[in-house]
């Protein structure tokens, strides 16, 4: 019998692409995929090592598995992904239940790790992060009608509080003909919504073709037949082109969402993190953004509590998200990273400051969008069905204004059964928490 094989992946979509990945290689050598990894023979934990609760959850799905291990329900563990490339040693001398920890450089060599483990051997293995695959065949983890993209790996702005750089490398952008290849292929696979990921989507195409690409890229996908919506996210402010812009304005199926990781608004603050701009010029591209594309939903990132923050740094940021008015937002308490150069500095603001501070920027953002939601009552919205809530006796879904697994849900009756992928015209009638609430009244809009 095959040997079974289960996937755990954790973290960002561009992880989970490269857990699609390594699964379609074990496919294609023979070995068995499981959808529950605790029935399996050998299971992958495919790591995000982005921030502390990250590592966490990390480190628990591994414990979680070392005491299947033990109890013998699973024969042996694999650790992939961010956190084993950034603490390799660590997890070797603190868990030696592991049976194999890999970088990102290795990825290609899966079939022959798991190979090496089923005959007792230990394997420690980091290629170059620069041979970490970006092409090849994927068995998709998503629902069916929706899918990631990743048009690039690495990152190149080495924010001072982010460890990317060191754990996946130089940026590097995919060859446009591939990303239009795999494209095609998942549109004949029935894939719906596209939504096209990197560490910087905006920067793509700069170092093969020295010059920005995403427009470019943006329009050659609208010109694939089955896709209905084409999502942009992790935008950079900087590059964030009028060209870019226009596409999104002008072209049918991209979405009119664009995420935008801001980090924050004060000038010091921004200079310390090694990134650009200020509270006027942040305020004045968000403006620009929403003229030259009406209606379109913005989506951003903040930290709370970075290093030599002060009272006053951070009003200018609760000022900033109360005035622009974020369609959604996340804000993220500081995390102290090793190896970065904000994680070295002295003036680190305590751990419970940065937690009150982000939940009070929350709190005002969840009030602007609950306002917002009870806004769009009476109006009727184009939604995609994505399962049936047995409990709520209901159908639930997605927006335009709504990235799988990042935003809210909206939930539906329909006097038939709908199917998933399914779009749908939605007539809102209510909202509940920041969630929005209708009935179908087209399901089958053009």
């Amino acid at each position: 019998m095959p040997t079974k094989i289960g996937m755990v992946s954790l973290g960002c979509p561009k992880n989970q692409v490269d857990a699609e990945l390594l699964m379609h290689t074990l496919h294609r050598e023979g070995f068995e995929l499981n959808q529950d990894p605790a029935l399996a023979d050998v299971v992958i934990i495919n790591t995000c090592g982005f921030i502390e609760s990250a590592k966490q959850e990390a480190i628990d799905n591994i414990l979680e598995y070392i005491t299947l291990k033990k109890e013998g329900r699973i024969k042996k563990i694999i650790v992939t992904g961010c956190l084993a490339e950034r603490y390799r040693r660590e997890i070797s001398e603190e868990m030696p239940e592991v049976d194999a920890i890999v970088g990102i450089g290795s990825n290609a060599e899966i079939a022959d790790i798991v190979r090496d483990t089923l005959h007792d051997k230990k394997v420690y293995r980091f290629g170059e992060k620069c041979e970490l695959p970006l092409e090849g065949g994927r068995i998709l983890s998503t629902l069916p009608f929706y899918a990631y993209l990743k048009i690039a790996e690495g990152c190149d702005n080495c924010c001072s509080y982010c460890a990317i750089p060191s754990i996946r490398g130089r940026f590097r952008s995919r060859p446009m003909e591939n990303v239009l290849e795999e494209a095609r292929w998942l549109a004949g696979r029935g894939v719906k919504e596209l939504v096209v990921v990197a560490q910087d989507t905006t920067k793509y195409g700069q170092d093969l073709y020295g010059e920005y690409k995403l427009a470019e890229l943006l329009r050659n996908l609208a010109q694939i037949d089955g896709f209905r919506w084409i999502r942009v996210l992790y935008a950079y402010p900087e590059r964030i082109t009028d060209e870019l812009l226009d596409v999104i304005a002008s072209e049918p199926k991209i979405a009119k969402y664009l995420d935008i990781p801001l980090q924050h608004c004060d000038e010091e603050i921004l200079r310390a993190m090694n990134r650009p701009g200020n509270r006027q010029e942040l305020t004045s591209l968000i403006a620009h953004v929403r003229e030259k594309v009406p209606g379109i939903t913005l989506r951003t990132s903040l930290i709370a509590g970075f290093p030599g923050e002060t009272e006053e740094n951070f009003t200018h940021l609760c000022e900033f998200v109360k005035e622009t008015e974020f369609d959604r937002l996340g804000c993220f308490a500081y995390s102290q990273e090793d190896g970065t150069p904000a994680g070295q500095r002295e003036d680190q603001v305590d751990e419970q400051v940065r937690t009150d501070r982000a939940e009070l920027v929350m709190e005002e953002q969840m009030t602007i969008m609950a306002r917002k939601n009870e806004e769009k009552i009476g109006s009727s919205i184009l939604c995609v069905v994505e399962g049936f809530d047995r409990y709520g006796e209901c159908f639930f879904g997605r927006s335009e204004a709504d990235a799988p697994d990042i935003d809210g849900k909206v939930f539906f009756s329909s006097k038939n059964k709908l199917a998933v992928g399914q779009f749908v015209t939605v007539r809102v009638d209510d909202v509940m928490d920041l969630d929005l609430i209708g009935v179908v009244t087209d399901e089958h809009p053009e």
